[in-house]
Formats: C-alpha cells, structure tokens, sequence
C-alpha cells in the first residue's frame, strides 16, 4: 500500500472538504492510505499532527464549509512576507518536515493552498519532497488557473448581501457601501456587483475618483432611484494611491478599511446619508455551491492521478473546462487580475454600472 497525505494551508474557504473528499476516493479506489495533516504545514512537525482519512472519515464533509483538517496562515512555514516578499523556510524546519514524512513512510504530499502556499510546496519541491499543489483561494487570482474552488461560494455570499442591502437601501433613500474581500484583485468585487445589482464597483485594477462616484449617485437621484448601491473591493486604491490595511507582523498586511472610507467620502460630496457595510470572513464561511463541490472534488482527483503519474512539482489547474496541470513554478507570484478592457467589464459598463473613472 502507497502513502500520501494532504494537507490545507493559508484562510479556508468553501470547498476544502470536497477536494479532501476527491483525495480520499480517488487513492482508496487505488488502494493507497491517506495522511491528512493537521493545522497546514504545522502538522509537519515532528511527531506530526495528523489523521488517517478513509471513505468512511469523509462521508458527507463534501457539503460542510471550513476544513476537517484545520488551517493556519501563520507559524514556522511562512513564506511570503508582503506582496511579492518571498523568505524561505529554515533549513532546520524542512529537516523536521522531512524527518515526520520518513517517518510515516509518506510517498507523496499534497499542498491545496494559494499564493502564498504553494510558494512553500515550491521550495519543499526544490528540497527534494514530492509535492504537488492544489490551487484555493476565493480571490480566485492565480493566474496559473481559470478559477478556484471558494470563489464561486464567496460571490455567491455577496449577491445575497446585495440583495438584503438593497431593500433597506431603498426604505431609507441611502447610499450604502459594501467592502468585499479579494486582496489585489478584484474579481469577487467585480461579479459579485454584476450578479447582485451594484451601481457602482470600485476595483483595484481600475483607479477611480471620488467626485465620479458622486456624480453616478448624484445621476441616480435626478433619475429618481434615490438609493444607491456600492461595491469596494478591499484591495482598492484611494485616490492618493493609498491601500487601506492592518499592518502584520506575520505574513502580509491584513487589508480592509477602505469601504467606511469611501463611504465618509461619499456622503461628504453628496451630502446624502450613507452607511458600510464589511462582509470580512462571511464570505469565507458556509457550505460551499455546488459548483466549488464539484470542481473542489475534481481537483482533489486530479491531484492523485498526479501522483499516480509520478508529476510532482506540479499544481492542478483549471481551464477551458478541463482540469489539467502545471508546473508549480509558474503559478506563483503571478496575479491574474481583472483586465479594466476585457469583456466583463464592459458588460458592466453597458448595464449602467459606474466603475468611478468617468
């Protein structure tokens, strides 16, 4: 019998569980044990935290949000430092991680995590461990890959946002700013907006004033819709450049801020009352969409017909429809960001959305 083990790395986000589910079918049909390591990386450790995973562990997790496994974005593996700041890990922290995967005679490792993740599966690869990535992040911007499971579950949770925002918006004539995750990138912004009616979306990809941001709402009020909706992305850039955050002394700065900024803003220049509104780790949370089930078990697969071919270093990719792969390398430090020309946006603009530029 073969032995690989999996772990989950960096934020959750819904569909964790199925690609867990994926792993696990796929290596039992081939008769293989599954390792699942608790906590990321952490569980590398010497004794090692783990749990042996088997068809009946993961029966029914593929509906369940969050991880069985646990997460962590922090601890002795941390790689990236800021946006773009790669540090390696220790020496002295792979020789324990190598030692624990000898130790339970681990024949593979699967890595499901995003940017800053996968950077750690890449230098473990270099350092001679047979890795392989899977790409989660519900900022679905990797460039390496079409989408990621989480993102479809986190528009989702904004849309329904928007949708409850929306009546009270237009019971109170107000002007309501909603801030949304996606870290430089602002696609979660972006389809989010479309999907639950926003009429102004603020990207980090499109740099935006705030006298056409008034001017949309002032726009809307002499049209007679006396409410407007706005979607931020917390990623967005103000016009002095600036990008509002929390300053971290692990990992990179925790973004957010931005929406009770544009919203202040907002009211001064309008002089319309306006509220923000943050929806921060609810977007994380809940049971994923069938979409993220699918496409997180259809990794989870992929990822052990990887090992059974004996292609490690590479990352499970989507696209066209077809989940295929690549190698780890050219996945990481590249952020697939929404193009400010490209056919989303203008289906947007063409529906009356107001991107602040003009």
């Amino acid at each position: 019998m073969k032995r690989i083990g999996i772990l989950n790395s960096g934020g959750d986000c819904p569909g964790l569980n199925a690609v867990i589910h994926g792993v696990v079918g796929a290596a039992t049909k081939l008769g293989w044990e599954v390792i699942g390591f608790r906590d990321g990386f952490e569980g590398l450790l010497p004794p090692g935290d783990y749990m042996v995973l088997d068809t009946n562990r993961t029966v029914g997790i593929m509906k369940m949000g969050g991880t069985i496994l646990g997460t962590t974005n922090k601890g002795h593996f941390v790689a990236k430092i800021g946006k773009g700041d790669v540090m390696g890990v220790p020496p002295e922290i792979v020789a324990k991680a190598r030692s624990t995967m000898e130790l339970l005679e681990i024949g593979a490792l699967i890595v499901v995590g995003g940017d800053g993740s996968l950077t750690t599966a890449l230098q473990l690869y270099r350092e001679g461990f047979p890795v392989i990535g899977v790409p989660k992040t519900i900022d679905n911007d990797l460039q390496a890959t079409a989408m990621t499971f989480g993102f479809d579950s986190a528009v989702a949770t904004v849309v329904d946002a928007l949708d409850r925002l929306h009546t009270t918006a237009t019971s109170h004539k107000r002007v309501i700013v909603l801030e949304v995750m996606g870290r430089h990138a602002g696609w979660i912004a972006l389809y989010g907006g479309i999907g639950g009616g926003a009429d102004v979306i603020l990207l980090p990809e499109i740099p935006f004033k705030m006298e056409h941001v008034a001017k949309a709402v002032k726009r809307r009020d002499a049209r007679g819709q006396l409410s407007t909706l706005i979607v931020v992305a917390e990623g967005a850039k103000l016009e002095s450049g600036e990008q509002v955050s929390v300053k971290s002394t692990e990992g990179e700065d925790r973004l957010g801020g931005v929406g009770d900024r544009v919203a202040k803003l907002v009211e001064e220049l309008t002089e319309k009352e306006t509220r923000a509104c943050t929806l921060g780790h609810l977007q994380r949370g809940g049971a994923p969409t069938s979409l993220d089930r699918i496409l997180g078990t259809r990794f989870g697969v992929k990822a052990v017909n990887l090992i059974e071919e004996g292609q490690f270093g590479r990352m499970v990719s989507y696209q066209q429809y077809h989940v295929g792969a690549v190698p780890i390398e050219e996945a990481v430090n590249q952020l697939r960001l929404v193009d400010p020309s490209g056919e989303v946006v203008k289906t947007a603009r063409a529906v009356g959305i107001s991107f602040g530029d003009d």
